[in-house]
């Protein structure tokens, strides 16, 4: 493998890894912390949240950190694959594919990202390298791992814990509203109501 090859996949593997990383420390200590993540969860129908809360963040902290090192990545790979599973599903499946709607763009990105390096290996500037385990977590082996795997624990996770909260509608506007003791008329306007 050449140096700028390397290179690259260090480059990619740290924006990608610290990025993932982010978003574990974010839910343990920024805002509303594990507490507000599990209530966060919980509206959004992962239950229970106080389980989920220090599950993802740990997932994206310890996922991140690995990737970002190069060490265990098809596994580090598998992690973020599920991940962004999990939460294109829960979050951003209903708005469509693209960034700017808030949809599952970016989620489908870090995933594909994730699992192209666990394909081509962390390269020779990773940790994987130094100790040794290239050999055996890149190629087919490290798609099999990462795509398999990750595909397998988020789907696992959405079939055991996502329970969608139950649509209420809206209430109707006040000018649409039927007063009591009226109903509306076949034409749209109101009559009063029949008592027999």
């Amino acid at each position: 493998m050449t140096t700028t090859v390397a290179a690259g996949l260090l480059l990619v593997r740290v924006a990608i890894g610290l990025t993932m990383a982010a978003h574990g420390y974010g839910k343990v200590f920024r805002g509303g912390r594990l507490a507000g993540t599990a209530r966060w969860f919980e509206s959004i129908g992962m239950r229970p949240g106080r389980l989920h809360a220090p599950l993802a963040a740990l997932t994206e902290l310890g996922g991140g950190v690995l990737f970002a090192c190069g060490l265990l990545t098809p596994l580090a790979a598998a992690a973020i694959v599920a991940l962004m599973l999990v939460a294109a599903w829960t979050v951003h499946r209903e708005n469509g594919f693209f960034i700017v709607g808030n949809g599952w763009e970016y989620n489908f990105i870090l995933a594909i990202v994730a699992a192209g390096v666990a394909v081509t290996g962390a390269g020779t500037l990773s940790l994987d390298d130094a100790i040794g385990l290239h050999a055996l977590g890149s190629g087919w082996p490290g798609l099999l791992i990462a795509v398999g795997a990750g595909l397998g624990g988020g789907i696992g996770q959405l079939a055991m814990f996502f329970r969608p909260p139950a649509l209420v509608p809206a209430p109707a506007p006040a000018a649409e509203r039927t007063p009591p003791g009226q109903h509306q008329g076949a034409a749209g306007r109101r009559s009063p109501r029949s008592h027999v």
